[in-house]
């Protein structure tokens, strides 16, 4: 037994000694190979592309250039791809390795080795095949060294900054018209205006200036009258009122009175009017078809339930089929949803969705194991791979999570994810700033608010407050204007 055991003890060393002296000669062949070099670059030779791989991505993906003659010294290969140069980051001789530039649309590769006229340039005879991504981008606005650019009408773009539209800088809703999707209608908190972003013209005006805390947007159903919700501080102070398309939106017409009004959506089928109050988290319906047909006072509102406790700021967003409501409860920082009584014509109570009652936090999941911070605006999209699955619910419903500095998205299911922003982890920590780019991977918001959607276009648009700006997300475009290489672009500001 005991010399069994010896024997095992010595085949277990003698293995050991041919593992060590096995690691001993490789850790000799890695240090060999990290010695071998690589021809320098020859100008009197071509340089060849035999290929690439992968032979397809978007922006930011890793790129393998095959070929000959490329030396090994990176500073001196240039590489471009649809036009646009591609960051080189390392050269073998035999091999480059480079990131897809953004917008490298045509997706012809070339490489330029050498400077000047010993410089030799080999083209491929295979195209990248370059897929265009979501991306975060700029539509309006600037911000100056002091970020006190005043607000002012103007263009989306001009070479003269004066020119520009600027502002942006309070928290704001935006809702598309629903006759006319080049014109999207904008209000801020705190600021009086009625603004206009007109798509047909590519400028920003100031409609109206006589409003106090307008706080939503929505329109009835025929199109025909803009609903405001203003938030005022009396019990017999507007709440809600009307403006008519056929005063080119400057009449005003009150259609209900309370205090506090912090939201006001109409259902899109039946037409009835809900508004809330901050007081005590009233939730109220007005009867919009009966004050058309027959009239009505600006007191004849029912409440249907209350939200909890005094002080609750919350917005309503009503699916489009009408069948059910999500309230977006800002300062408590969780979403409730609300079913819709197509008997009675009128909202059941609420229950949870996702979030925790006064618990803030980040946090992607399910439900109460969701954390949200200031959820503020949303829009329901419909998802096509719902419809193909002939799922009885076919919206997504993607809303600014304010001081996440995030776009989240909450499914049918209850589930939410992060779906843009909080990215470029690799310049700083914090969630916040300015940079356009990949959804995730690069793009940053801070404090975002209102958030409209196009569906003809399928780009969503959001009211940036603190970076003063009105971003995009879109497929990718050709910006001839845009200066920047790379993929990703933009300035880190603080919160």
């Amino acid at each position: 037994m005991h010399l069994n055991n010896n024997k095992r003890r010595l085949c277990a060393l003698c293995l050991t000694l041919v593992l060590v002296s096995a690691g001993f000669y490789g850790c000799q062949s890695d240090d060999q190979e990290a010695e071998v070099t690589y021809p320098p670059f020859d100008p009197s030779k071509s340089v060849v592309i035999s290929g690439f791989n992968p032979e397809s991505g978007g922006a930011g993906q890793r790129l393998v250039i095959y070929g000959e003659n490329f030396g090994n010294d990176p500073d001196i290969v240039s590489v471009f791809i649809g036009g646009k140069k591609a960051k080189v980051i390392n050269v073998n001789g035999e091999s480059i390795y480079c990131l897809v530039p953004r917008q490298a649309f045509d997706g012809d590769v070339e490489v330029h080795v050498g400077q000047d006229e010993r410089q030799v340039i080999a083209y491929s005879d295979v195209n990248f095949g370059y897929e265009r991504k979501m991306v975060v981008s700029t539509l309006i606005g600037y911000k100056n060294d002091r970020g006190d650019e005043p607000w002012k009408d103007g263009k989306f773009n001009a070479d003269n900054q004066n020119e520009m539209a600027s502002g942006f800088w309070e928290p704001s809703f935006m809702k598309f018209d629903p006759l006319n999707p080049k014109h999207l209608w904008v209000t801020f908190d705190f600021n009086n205006g009625l603004y206009l972003i007109n798509f047909e013209d590519s400028t920003v005006t100031k409609k109206r200036s006589d409003f106090d805390r307008p706080r939503s947007i929505d329109f009835t159903n025929d199109g025909q009258y803009m609903i405001i919700a203003e938030d005022r501080g009396g019990e017999n102070d507007r709440a809600t009122y009307r403006l008519s398309r056929d005063q080119d939106w400057q009449d005003r017409e009150v259609l209900t009175r309370y205090r506090q009004c912090n939201g006001a959506s109409v259902h899109p089928v039946n037409g009835e009017l809900y508004f809330n109050s901050y007081e005590k988290g009233q939730f109220f319906r007005f009867d919009l078809n009966k004050y058309f047909d027959e009239g009505l006072g600006d007191k004849d509102y029912e409440t249907l339930f209350v939200v909890h406790d005094p002080e609750w700021e919350y917005k309503v967003f009503i699916h489009p089929s009408g069948n059910y409501a999500y309230i977006l409860v800002i300062n408590r920082h969780y979403i409730l949803r609300v079913d819709y009584n197509w008997e009675k014509e009128r909202f059941n109570q609420p229950y949870l969705v996702c979030g925790q009652l006064g618990t803030d936090g980040y946090q992607d999941g399910v439900g109460s194991a969701v954390r949200l911070r200031n959820p503020y605006q949303g829009v329901f999209v419909k998802n096509d791979n719902y419809v193909e699955a002939g799922k009885p619910d076919e919206y997504d419903f993607y809303f600014t999570d304010q001081y996440n500095h995030a776009i989240r998205k909450l499914t049918p299911e209850g589930s939410v994810t992060t779906f843009a922003g909080r990215g470029s982890s690799s310049i700083n920590p914090d969630p916040y700033g300015y940079v356009n780019g990949d959804l995730r991977e690069e793009a940053r918001f801070d404090r975002p608010s209102g958030i409209a959607y196009n569906e003809e276009e399928g780009a969503f648009y959001i009211g940036d407050q603190m970076n003063h700006r009105i971003r995009k997300i879109a497929l990718e475009e050709m910006d001839e204007n845009d200066p920047e290489e790379g993929v990703g672009d933009g300035e880190l500001t603080d919160d």
